[in-house]
């Protein structure tokens, strides 16, 4: 019998996550075999379904490369939790995260893995904000939300940081798992919410470097980025206490009351409705008001498009309906029993419909994709 012979396993993960970057797909493949030789590496491309054929491009490379792959996922969006995904399906000790559009140094990844098995670290960050380091070409606009962003970030580190907002480290895999049972797994800053997840203070290096311009493809920074930063540091904060989702979906519906006061007014006493008509058109225009809002923004990971918002439209507007007569009865019930005052008895009611709505909804509106 032959002897199986065994090859050394990867050392280096390197995740990158896609969309839309078709165009800068092979010129970065080049560039990490030039600056990783002598190290056993794998390049993991973590494509959300790009539409412009990134997954496609990068299966055409693996298919020569085998240190190339891609996890393409459907139905499921984000930065965060494609980093995540990427990195739990290596093997490797060591895990690089950078973006695909060429505007991270590659060229600092073998200083960065140096430095984590020379120096006993646990994370070492290539940053923009060290002696050393730029952000290039930036605007003024752009450099001052970033410091903004980043002292808005000592609310809930745990680790002290120049550059906490940066996209471009590498850790121990250990570190990765310490801190998997608390990662909020929200929006872009994936960096920040590990250290923020870790019980213990890191070890932890910043490595200057220049953020450069990107060559091919469109930024994706857009001013959901804010929110979806703000919903981080409220899961941080508060997402021990109550779901982060629920409290920006509380406000869209607290929000929902006065377009349904200001459509009731419009149909009752500008168009002549009875109260009946004008209360039914106000409650369907709240509620249809409040989905798509909250498909904009709360559930901004898991949007609905297409046939399935109009499903979800008819689920939230089912399930609303039954928070509401939910609302009332429980209301009425802790009212004319004397068990609390008629304010007491409203706003329990309305927090009893709050907590139905968003526990139904989050279930069967906006349910958790199934992994693809």
């Amino acid at each position: 019998m032959a002897e199986q012979r065994s090859e050394p396993g990867v050392e280096l993960s390197v995740i990158l996550p896609t969309y839309n970057e078709r165009d800068n797909i092979s010129a970065l493949v080049t560039r990490l075999h030039s600056c990783l030789q002598g190290i056993e590496w794998e390049a993991i491309f973590v494509d959300d379904d790009s539409q412009d054929g990134t997954a496609d491009r990068v299966r055409e490379i693996a298919r020569a490369d085998r240190r190339v792959r891609v996890l393409h996922r459907v139905g499921r969006r984000g930065l965060a939790s494609a980093c995540i995904e990427g990195m739990l399906s290596s093997s490797a000790p060591y895990l690089a995260v950078m973006d695909a559009d060429l505007q991270h140094d590659e060229q600092l990844l073998p200083a960065m893995l140096t430095a984590l098995k020379a120096d006993s670290l646990d994370m070492a960050i290539g940053s923009r904000y060290v002696p050393g380091g730029s952000t290039g070409a930036w605007s003024a606009d752009r450099a001052f939300a970033s410091r903004f962003a980043t002292r808005l970030s000592e609310w809930i580190l745990k680790t002290p940081l120049q550059d906490p907002m940066s996209g471009f480290f590498m850790l121990r895999r250990d570190i990765l798992h310490e801190a998997l049972p608390n990662l909020s797994a929200i929006g872009f800053k994936i960096l920040l919410d590990i250290i923020s997840s870790t019980k213990q203070v890191l070890r932890v290096r910043e490595l200057p470097y220049t953020f450069r311009a990107r060559q091919a493809g469109e930024s994706k920074l857009d001013s959901m980025v804010i929110w979806e930063y703000l919903m981080l540091l409220l899961d941080k904060s508060l997402g021990r206490y109550v779901p982060v989702r629920f409290i920006p979906f509380a406000m869209i519906g607290g929000l929902g009351v006065f377009v349904h006061m200001a459509v009731l007014w419009l149909a009752f006493q500008g168009a002549g409705f009875s109260f009946a008509v004008g209360q039914g058109i106000a409650a369907l225009v709240a509620m249809t008001s409040n989905f798509f809002i909250n498909n904009l923004f709360t559930y901004r990971d898991r949007r609905l498009e297409g046939w399935g918002l109009v499903k979800g439209w008819i689920s939230f507007s089912i399930a609303c309906s039954i928070g509401a007569i939910s609302n009332v009865g429980i209301a009425t019930y802790l009212f004319e029993a004397n068990t609390a005052g008629w304010i007491s008895s409203a706003l329990i009611g309305i927090v009893v419909g709050a907590v139905w709505n968003y526990a139904v909804t989050s279930v069967y509106t906006w349910s958790k994709p199934k992994a693809a």
